[in-house]
């Protein structure tokens, strides 16, 4: 039987699905109340799937106007080094350049082992007129 070719398709993930790509990929967990609030508020997502299955994923999150954040790039660990994390970026980049207005700040924090995606797409580290931070919510 063959397996079917991946889809990208502009959608958000669903809660389980979403929260289990991040495990896989080494990602901090969202827990359901986090994820089932956030996911909605999107501004833009993007999914790959290899039939149902969720295999990579990216949002942008923020105000719409002034701020745009990318986040939750994923791409499922057996499904790596297929270009999926550059067709999920380019997907981002199109909303980005059809929606932010020209004076908009994109951001996004990136793991260590993937700024080199991100270079191809024009972010660069905000070091040293900038740095990133940080703050997570434990009760």
């Amino acid at each position: 039987m063959q397996s079917t070719a991946p889809q990208q398709i502009n959608e958000i993930p669903g809660v389980e699905e979403f929260r289990a790509l991040r495990i896989a990929c080494g990602l901090s967990d969202r827990n359901n109340e986090a994820a089932s609030i956030g996911l909605p508020n999107s501004l833009f997502a993007t999914t790959i799937r290899q039939g149902k299955r969720l295999i990579a994923m990216g949002r942008v999150v923020g105000d719409g106007g002034c701020n745009f954040e990318v986040v939750d790039i994923a791409v499922h660990p057996d499904f790596q080094r297929q270009g999926l994390g550059q067709k999920v970026m380019q997907a981002i980049m199109d909303y980005l350049h059809a929606h932010a207005p020209e004076s908009a700040y994109v951001s996004m924090i990136a793991d260590d082992h993937a700024p080199a995606l991100y270079k191809k797409f024009g972010f660069a580290p905000t070091a040293p007129a900038s740095i990133g931070m940080a703050l997570k919510i434990k009760r």
